[in-house]
């Protein structure tokens, strides 16, 4: 057995500019930062194997992003194999709008909603943008640089370490996608109404924990897989890395200042923080309508997840049970097999029928036989999801499937699985329970950003995160991603 080599790093990738922030539908510049962002790097390494996990304060990680991270470790740290880097996000939406950062299939669905628009209709793509802004491509240049340093100072801190994997507990994430009695379902849908029969998914309130320590027995990190996004403040106008931000702050009260946290979030495209049944309004108001209730009934519950309060909240819950399980270590491992995988997975596109192509056209054209002088993105976000199906049906032309790239990473008995998506809990759920390993880490949005993966279920409600324009594949491939993630986990378990 070869003995275990861990080092970690983290990069401060707090800007100095004030940037746009990413997610959401309309436009949001950063007043301020309540949080620093950053990103934090994890090699392990076994034998002449290794891996290099890096986790960003980002709300994905695009293929191009990737690509430069990648190109810059090659040319500063040529003996690192950069197929060995892994990078996923936190999926905060208070943090960078970069270059390239919203990837899919399709084109850009702005274009095609352009092309409707009737002579004298402007469409007003962007405030003023002041000189303190940074650029997307100033925002790719500075992220990237920030993650190829951290993999490149992690691979050069590896010393000899043991880790401890343990598993625990914390109310984090809920699913936020509401059904109603004629089989519809929404995304931040209202259930305080005769027409609601359920959640239409679970939620798991599970965390996958690894401890790491140097030679003499000292902490030195956590990695932590929550099935939640960092996205309690996800509307705000600041730069936050949510509720991560909190669980450093917290854990390095309690275990020191250099203890590091490796956050990685489990499948959770159908998730949030909040509980859409026992509702709590935003402390102060948010211009979004589907967070808006006029029926409101205060509630014994959390405090507001749409505020730092939130943030707060779940960080205390995340750090007591990191600490608690922390407690109840009774090994230490310090020598085992490390093997890695890495795979090109090509999956279905999802596609678009005639019929739906023909109603999002017409969709369009009834929008602007209402709307004909100046029009934002903020007025017309269901039309960006119209121009999206439109922009699916031109590229499904000459395209048939999608590659995903994916990681598979046996360290001992447990398995790390990463894909590409928003992922829905219930196929992480299968992948977990169809695992031979112990534990099984799960990474979603790692390596690339395609898009959310829905269920059947949820493309027979339809809505935000289901509809055919809000990722690249359906649950046909999702089944597919299953099937080849327990396949691959299951061979290096025989």
């Amino acid at each position: 057995m070869a003995k275990y080599m861990i080092g970690w790093s983290e990069v401060d990738m707090t800007p100095e500019k004030r940037i746009a922030l990413a997610g959401q539908f309309y436009e949001r510049i950063s007043e301020y930062v309540e949080t620093p962002l950053s990103a934090t790097a994890m090699a392990i390494s076994a034998g002449d194997e290794y891996v290099i996990f890096c986790s960003a304060d980002l709300v994905s990680v695009s293929t191009k992003l990737l690509g430069k991270v990648r190109g810059l470790i090659s040319v500063r740290k040529p003996e690192i194999d950069v197929d060995a880097v892994i990078v996923s996000a936190t999926h905060t939406h208070t943090s960078f709008e970069y270059a390239d950062w919203a990837e899919g299939a399709g084109g850009a669905s702005l274009d095609f909603f352009k092309s409707f628009m009737p002579e004298g209709c402007r469409y007003i793509d962007r405030v003023a943008t002041p000189d303190d802004v940074m650029t997307p491509e100033e925002a790719s240049d500075l992220i990237s640089e920030k993650i190829a340093t951290a993999c490149i100072e992690a691979f050069e801190n590896m010393k000899p370490a043991s880790f401890a994997n343990e598993f625990g507990r914390a109310a984090v994430g809920m699913c936020r996608r509401v059904c109603y009695d004629d089989g519809s379902a929404k995304m931040w849908g209202d259930a305080k109404t005769v027409n609601f029969t359920h959640l239409e998914g679970g939620n798991d309130n599970g965390i996958e924990l690894l401890y790491t320590f140097d030679e003499a027995g000292k902490l030195t990190g956590v990695v932590a897989n929550i099935a939640c996004p960092s996205q309690v403040v996800e509307q705000r106008s600041y730069i936050s890395s949510d509720y991560w931000g909190k669980v450093k702050i917290l854990l390095r009260e309690k275990y020191g200042e250099d203890v590091k946290v490796l956050g990685l979030c489990g499948a959770a495209g159908d998730q949030c923080p909040r509980d859409l049944i026992r509702w709590v309004d935003p402390e102060t108001p948010i211009d979004d309508p589907n967070v808006v209730r006029t029926n409101v009934t205060v509630r014994r519950a959390d405090p507001s997840m749409y505020d730092i309060k939130g943030t707060w909240k779940i960080g205390k819950r995340i750090v007591n049970e990191i600490s608690d399980v922390y407690e109840e270590i009774d090994r230490k491992i310090t020598e085992g097999e490390l093997v890695h995988r890495k795979l090109d997975i090509s999956l279905p596109l999802r596609r678009v029928t005639p019929a739906e192509k023909d109603a999002a056209e017409q969709a369009i054209r009834d929008f602007f036989k209402e709307n004909t002088g100046d029009i934002n993105y903020m007025d017309t976000a269901e039309m960006h999801v119209h121009a999206g199906t439109l922009g699916r049906y031109e590229y499904q032309q000459d395209h048939y499937v999608r590659n995903a790239e994916v990681h598979i990473v046996r360290i001992g008995d447990i398995v790390f699985a990463t894909n590409p998506y928003e992922l829905f809990l219930d196929f992480g759920n299968q992948i977990r329970a169809l695992s031979h390993a112990s534990q099984t880490f799960i990474i979603q949005l790692c390596c690339g950003c395609d898009g959310y993966l829905p269920t059947k279920e949820a493309e027979e409600g339809s809505h935000y995160s289901a509809y055919v324009s809000s990722g690249t594949v359906g649950h046909i491939g999702g089944e597919m991603l299953v099937r080849k993630t327990v396949d691959e986990i299951n061979k290096l378990f025989e």
